[in-house]
Order: structure tokens, then sequence, then C-alpha cells
């Protein structure tokens, strides 16, 4: 089975955007695993633009699926994910300044780095994911690390999906194969919707969880938060 985890990012957004606390991000994410999502992922930066510091911990109180948080490890991530012990830290080498992420870990120069820190978080019990990229070294290097799992940055194959799905899957999907070969436990993430969806599960062999925010919420504008969980979840059947 694959894991539907929504990303509540952009519940965040919307409460910043004036203040106060409408939407209460703390009820959207009780709402989500109501509604049949099996976990609850947020992206801390460092500019709080989004989720707040005092968020992760006010989640941690609540969310009873599995709780997940991205980020990097240097900008104050670590003092988060440690004092909090979330379900799965995924790390994302994003810049303080992004949008959103962009880019998966090269795992063979930060293989050292990665490999101190990931044995850190798993020293407090706490299971690891890599972002990476649907490349073949990169997944090798992520196995050196000592990571629990891999997360695959999935923009070019959302992007590539449009014009040609047969093509837009085949390095992802021999990617995983090659990291479930390492052990490896699989995760993606980044662009996939209601269009691409189904296509990628059906097609990925050994996925573990889906994170997926932007295009979700999106969705929900129009299909209501409960409905379109479900319509998510229909597609990893």
């Amino acid at each position: 089975m694959t894991k539907l985890s929504v990303n509540i990012n952009k519940i965040a957004t919307l409460r910043n955007s004036r203040g106060g606390n409408n939407p209460d991000l703390i009820q959207v994410a009780k709402d989500c695993e109501r509604f049949g999502a099996q976990g609850i992922t947020i992206h801390p930066r460092p500019d709080e633009r989004h989720i707040r510091f005092a968020d992760v911990y006010a989640l941690k109180e609540i969310v009873t699926t599995e709780f997940n948080i991205e980020g990097n490890p240097q900008h104050q991530y670590m003092n988060l994910v440690l004092a909090t012990k979330p379900t799965q830290a995924t790390l994302v080498p994003d810049a303080i300044g992004a949008i959103t992420s962009n880019a998966g870990w090269n795992t063979i120069e930060y293989q050292s780095y990665l490999t101190d820190i990931i044995s850190d978080l798993q020293k407090h019990g706490i299971r690891t994911s890599i972002f990476v990229d649907a490349n073949e070294k990169m997944i090798e290097g992520a196995a050196k690390t000592g990571t629990n799992r891999i997360e695959f940055y999935t923009e070019s194959y959302a992007k590539d999906f449009l014009s040609n799905p047969e093509a837009a899957i085949k390095a992802y999907s021999q990617c995983a194969t090659l990291a479930n070969e390492l052990g490896l436990g699989i995760n993606a993430g980044h662009d996939l919707d209601l269009k691409n969806l189904h296509y990628f599960y059906k097609n990925m062999p050994h996925l573990l969880e889906v994170s997926i925010g932007h295009a979700l919420i999106c969705d929900a504008l129009y299909y209501g938060l409960e409905n379109t969980i479900q319509l998510y979840l229909r597609q990893l059947k």
C-alpha cells in the first residue's frame, strides 16, 4: 500500500497572509487525517513564511498518523526535528531563499555530511529519507549514507508526462528497482497531481509514500478538502 501524506505548507501560507489563525492549521491537519490522509508533511523554512517553528511543536501534539518534517538540515532544522521527533525526517538541499525544492542531493559529494546527520537522527529513533533525482549514481550514493529511504524529486516526471508518459517514468522506474535492491524504501513528491499520480503509482515498483501539497490544496478549492483527499487516495489503488 502506498500512503498519502498531505503537505499543509500552503494552508500556513494562506493563514500568514492575513495574520490571525484562519485557516486553522492544526484543525486542517486533524481534518486531513479524518478524511483519510495517512500522513502529514511540513517543510518549515528559516524565514517562517509558511510553517512557523511553533507550528512544528503544536502539530507534534496532535498528528496521529505519520509526521514527516522536510528541510535542509542546516537551517535550524535539526533543532526542530530532534526536539519533536517526527516519524520521518526528509532531508532536502534547498537554499534559504528557495520558493520550493528544486533539486535532489548530490549524494556522492555530500556523502560524509549526510551520513553523520542520518546517524544522529536514527539514534533518536527518527526514520530518515533523502531527496534525490532519478539518477542511479545518486541512488547508490544514498544507500551508502545509511538512510532508511529516498524521496524521488518528481518535477521532471510531471513535466514530461504531458507529452510522453512512458519516457517520463522510465528513469524513475529503473532507479526504484535499484533502490529496492539496495535496501532503500521509496517515497516520492513534487508536482504530482490528479492527472499524473495514478500512472506514476502503477509504474513505480515498491512505492511506499507520496507527499503532495500544492496540487492537492489547489484541487481542494474546487472539490473540497475531504473529497480531494479521497480523489488522491483513489489514484493510489
